[in-house]
């Protein structure tokens, strides 16, 4: 499983935003048509990616209820600030 519930939920939320920030770009009253033009075509983009994102969530959401996906819990092994780990100074 490459996506994880968290990550796409992650990619969704980056989405909204960059969705939310264009249109107010594309709806600017100062904005040149030109570049109103390339917003809008973006904010196309945008959407088709959210959407995607919104079916891949749906999918894997699915699919862990019905038990045909099983999620792996990876424990993190943080080594940093463990004196344990530190070697003596030389």
């Amino acid at each position: 499983m490459a996506e994880t519930v968290g990550s796409l939920v992650d990619k969704l939320s980056i989405i909204e935003l960059k969705i939310y920030h264009m249109r107010e770009q594309a709806e600017r009253p100062d904005a040149e048509p030109e570049f109103v033009e390339r917003c809008v075509g973006r904010l196309e983009v945008m959407r088709m990616q959210r959407d995607d994102l919104a079916q891949e969530l749906s999918t894997l959401l699915t699919d862990i209820a019905s038990g045909r996906v099983v999620p792996k819990v990876y424990r993190q092994f943080k080594m940093y600030n463990d004196p344990q780990y530190r070697q003596p100074a030389s």
